[in-house]
């Protein structure tokens, strides 16, 4: 099978699905490309910052969005056994401190939206495979496999939105510059007891960060740091004297936290790392998201720059014309953005211990 489209997006996440709605809003033919049969599958990064907030409103998704669901954070908390000692308040002109956004909201009121042009194709449980190139280098579109059929896909601009271990990237040739930030970190989700306020609750454990994120639906997020590659060796002791410093460091948590986290096997593991790389693209194509600068989950910058990446790139992509030099202008611009936000998260994760030296 062949198609042809202006461009071809592969990875049909937030950045990805957002720049496909934009593009065929403005008329650009798109091809959206979802290894996955449902698109709404679980992931972490799911909490808005005013700049996230800001986009969404910008195209009018926003009030869709609040339509069906999300939760505002009204404070973040510090904690120390068992005790609550600092809160912060949202700006009043900002009004929250980030916004849960599950992503099966956030991608159904984006992709609802796209699925109104004709111009725009969502092609889920679809494998992308390899990159088209013509004889002077210059990328034409990609091959992709859906239920065993290998499908030809030519395209002006190809966008790799494939996320951190982009594949993208990798048949691309374009390096990649990975920092780890010396831990790894532990997920686990579990139901909110009555009456927990939306809130971002923070806690030191054994000189490590631990993390309560309340979830839309009556969920709370435990994000739990732990120092890197250190899991194997911690899965060997006891479940229970590392759950017990859970419990001693938030005890409304008791009841939930004794239900439904039971064994090792309640936590997922998430290998942490940042990365930057200096190419982001080359003619004929462009990587946007996770798939040219991971951010670690600190701050949770991950999901809003991806808006931006998606918001910055529609802006220089027309039907009749995907100039290489705007991209690479557009490159620039991104590239200080990006920078300046995982400075701020490494600034954050070396000071974060000092939010608590009231108990020094």
């Amino acid at each position: 099978m062949i198609l042809t489209t202006d461009v071809c997006i592969v990875g049909a996440g937030p950045g990805g699905a957002l720049l496909a709605y934009l593009l065929a809003k403005q008329n650009v033919s798109v091809i959206l490309l979802e290894r996955h049969k449902q698109v709404a599958k679980e992931f972490r990064g799911e909490h808005l910052n005013e700049e996230g907030e800001k986009i969404l409103k910008k195209y009018g998704l926003f009030s869709k969005l609040e339509e069906i669901g999300l939760l505002r954070m009204e404070t973040l908390e510090y904690w120390e056994d068992g005790k609550l000692f600092k809160t912060i308040y949202p700006d009043s002109k900002i009004g929250h401190l980030g916004i849960h956004v599950p992503q099966a909201h956030l991608l159904s009121v984006i992709l609802d939206e796209a699925k109104q042009y004709e111009n725009f194709t969502l092609m889920t449980g679809t494998n992308f495979t390899d990159l088209l190139q013509n004889e002077q280098g210059c990328f034409k579109g990609v091959i992709a496999n859906q239920d065993g059929k290998e499908i030809t896909i030519q395209s002006k601009l190809v966008i790799g939105a494939d996320g951190r271990y982009s594949t993208v990237r990798k048949k691309a040739g374009i390096d990649v510059k990975l920092r780890k930030h010396g831990y790894d970190l532990l997920w686990a989700k579990i139901p909110a007891p009555d009456g927990w306020e939306p809130s971002i609750k923070m806690a030191l454990i054994d000189g490590m960060q631990l993390s309560l994120f309340t979830q839309a639906k009556g969920y709370i997020q435990i994000g739990w740091n732990i120092e890197e590659n250190s899991y194997p060796q911690l899965r060997k002791q006891p479940f229970t004297l590392f759950i017990t410093k859970l419990i001693k460091a938030f005890p409304q948590l008791e009841q939930t936290v004794k239900e439904h986290i039971q064994s090792w096997k309640d936590f997922v593991l998430l290998d942490v790392h940042s990365n930057f790389t200096e190419t982001w693209g080359k003619d004929g194509l462009a990587l946007m998201g996770d798939a040219v600068h991971t951010m670690t989950p600190t701050g949770a910058f991950g999901l809003n720059s991806a808006l931006m990446d998606a918001d910055a790139l529609s802006t220089i992509i027309t039907r009749d014309q995907i100039s290489q030099l705007d991209l690479i202008s557009c490159e620039m611009q991104r590239k200080k953005e990006v920078q300046r936000l995982q400075k701020i998260q490494i600034e954050k994760e070396q000071t974060f211990a000092t939010q608590f030296v009231i108990y020094s």
